[in-house]
């Protein structure tokens, strides 16, 4: 089983105990719990180490886990994080935390999309493409903005596992690849045209 599948069950087990424990109020709490490890995983490169070396025993990395987090995010997400590291899995936790987010954007009729732009735009143009996604995904998009200056000019579009690439340099490769594939008439010497 490959760590996509296994973070999606690990995924689908958080948002039922979120469900069953607490309804959607709980749902958010645990997106906000989850993303606070893997932002601490991610930003604190010891403690992912010390989470991920077998040389250290599974107790104690759940009594560390247990004194970092005990009170700052609930207790059944809790008991699930030490489960995930019981069962030796902390490697896919940041994995979990994207899949668990996919779960409740699907649940929430949501969607996020990367937008790149060739430069800063004004909102009115923000909410321009974000409305003009809307109505081609039917769903309510969570757009997150960045700008790549060598872009020239254009926007790239990342929305719902698909690539949307309006740059310039796209455009330009694809007149170049028809140009390249264009039959041309050959003009002979006489000026009288003749297919090649």
């Amino acid at each position: 089983m490959g760590p996509t599948v296994i973070a999606r069950n690990y995924a689908d087990t958080l948002l039922e105990l979120a469900r069953r424990n607490g309804g959607e109020e709980a749902v958010d709490e645990y997106l906000r719990a989850i993303e606070a490890v893997v932002d601490l995983l991610a930003g604190e490169p010891l403690v992912r180490d010390f989470l991920d070396t077998p040389r250290v025993p599974i107790d104690a990395k759940k009594h560390a886990l247990e004194v970092s987090f005990r009170g700052r995010v609930p207790d059944l997400f809790l008991r699930f994080l030490l489960v995930v590291v019981e069962k030796r899995r902390q490697a896919v936790i940041a994995e979990v935390a994207e899949q668990y987010r996919r779960l409740v954007d699907e649940a929430r009729g949501r969607t996020r999309a990367v937008i790149t732009l060739a430069r800063e735009a004004d909102e009115t143009f923000r909410q321009e493409i974000v409305t003009r996604l809307e109505h081609r995904t039917g769903k309510t998009v969570i757009a997150e903005f960045s700008v790549d200056p060598s872009l020239v000019g254009g926007v790239i579009i990342r929305v719902d596992g698909e690539l949307l690439d309006g740059s310039l340099q796209h455009r330009i490769n694809g007149l170049r690849r028809r140009m390249i594939r264009a039959k041309l008439p050959v003009v002979g010497l006489s000026g009288v045209d003749s297919q090649s």
